[in-house]
């Protein structure tokens, strides 16, 4: 591992070089070298996002636009360069490294400890979208081609149910009835950025608290992290998805569907930090648009889940037969939530 580390231009001599984080997607290690100065080596999985290139344009363009905009060197992630001048390896079989500078005094918390961890990360959302708002989101690769394209989620629940090759849709008829009943209204925001009434912005689309960078002592946002589903989107795509995994009082594979509430607490806080910084970059249908994109995100998002399950479990890891479908549960219950609280909600956003 340190002859690969020794391809990067470091500042000293490495020293170690051991596994780092909880990520799932990428291996990553952290560099140790015989000066105070750490790395972040990444070995990208080139299977979820096989086109290499188009994702490291991605992340160096987004990265050095994001470089322009901040004055502490923490606020922005920052690729250290190979020797030979380029940004990245591409070794045989696709097999792709990279390296970071590591974010120095900082914490990365995998849940909200507080209302107000939880609105610092709306903080750091928010800020990400006001940074990258003038930035063409026209010029990046769709590395996950129709990522939130809900409407191509549902022909995917539809033909999982056609084909039903594990014989499971007789298991999950309620299922299969709340989310087909809702698929017109899932393409609502696909239609206005259609009609050219959206905004085509650039997105996170894993906007989850794990993915921000806090400084350790204050708690302040310091710069978003995970940069490999950086896309062209929508603005409600960040903010939905954050608020679907974040307010939610319970986990997403609960099984105790009595334990999944929306939190009107936690979706306050993070409209509060996200608005405070964004409000003014975004146009007035996108302000009016975000609680839409909570619901949506959720229902695609157990849309997706309840496909899996009908297909097998192919995508998503699981640890019990029935997982999926205990997940796709939790999200019609939380679009239930979202539904019932639909006023609060909208109040909430058009009070900033």
């Amino acid at each position: 591992m340190l002859d690969m580390v020794e391809r990067f231009q470091l500042d000293g001599m490495p020293i170690a070089c051991v596994e780092f984080g909880s990520g799932h997607i990428n291996q990553t290690y952290l560099v140790v070298t015989n000066r105070p100065h750490l790395y972040i080596l990444q070995l990208v999985n080139t299977q979820t996002f096989p086109d290499a290139d188009g994702l490291m344009r991605n992340v160096i363009l987004v990265t050095e636009h994001l470089r322009k905009k901040v004055d502490d060197p923490r606020k922005a992630l920052r690729l250290v360069p190979v020797r030979d001048g380029r940004m990245y390896i591409l070794e045989a079989g696709n097999r792709l490294w990279r390296m970071y500078e590591y974010v120095t005094c900082s914490v990365c918390l995998d849940r909200a400890e507080s209302a107000e961890d939880f609105r610092q990360s709306g903080v750091a959302f928010g800020t990400f979208q006001r940074q990258m708002a003038d930035f063409p989101a026209e010029q990046l690769t769709e590395v996950i081609p129709f990522f939130h394209h809900t409407p191509r989620r549902y022909l995917a629940l539809r033909d999982a149910i056609a084909r039903d090759p594990m014989d499971r849709v007789r298991l999950a008829r309620p299922e299969i009835d709340f989310y087909l009943a809702r698929e017109e209204s899932a393409g609502e925001l696909i239609r206005l950025l259609e009609a050219g009434r959206l905004p085509l912005r650039v997105t996170h689309n894993d906007t989850k608290l794990n993915n921000v960078m806090m400084d350790e002592l204050t708690r302040e946002p310091l710069c978003i992290i995970d940069l490999d589903t950086v896309m062209p989107g929508l603005a409600a795509y960040d903010f939905g998805d954050a608020i679907r995994f974040g307010a939610s009082e319970a986990a997403e594979d609960e099984r105790d569907l009595s334990k999944v509430r929306l939190s009107m607490d936690m979706f306050r806080a993070f409209t509060d930090g996200f608005l405070s910084v964004c409000r003014d970059s975004l146009q007035p249908l996108e302000r009016e648009t975000l609680p839409e994109g909570a619901r949506l995100m959720t229902l695609e998002c157990g849309a997706r889940f309840l496909t899996d399950y009908l297909m097998g479990d192919t995508y998503f890891h699981i640890s019990r037969p029935e997982h999926n479908l205990d997940r796709a549960r939790t999200q019609m219950v939380l679009v239930r939530e979202m539904e019932d609280k639909w006023d609060q909600m909208k109040s909430v956003v058009r009070a900033y």
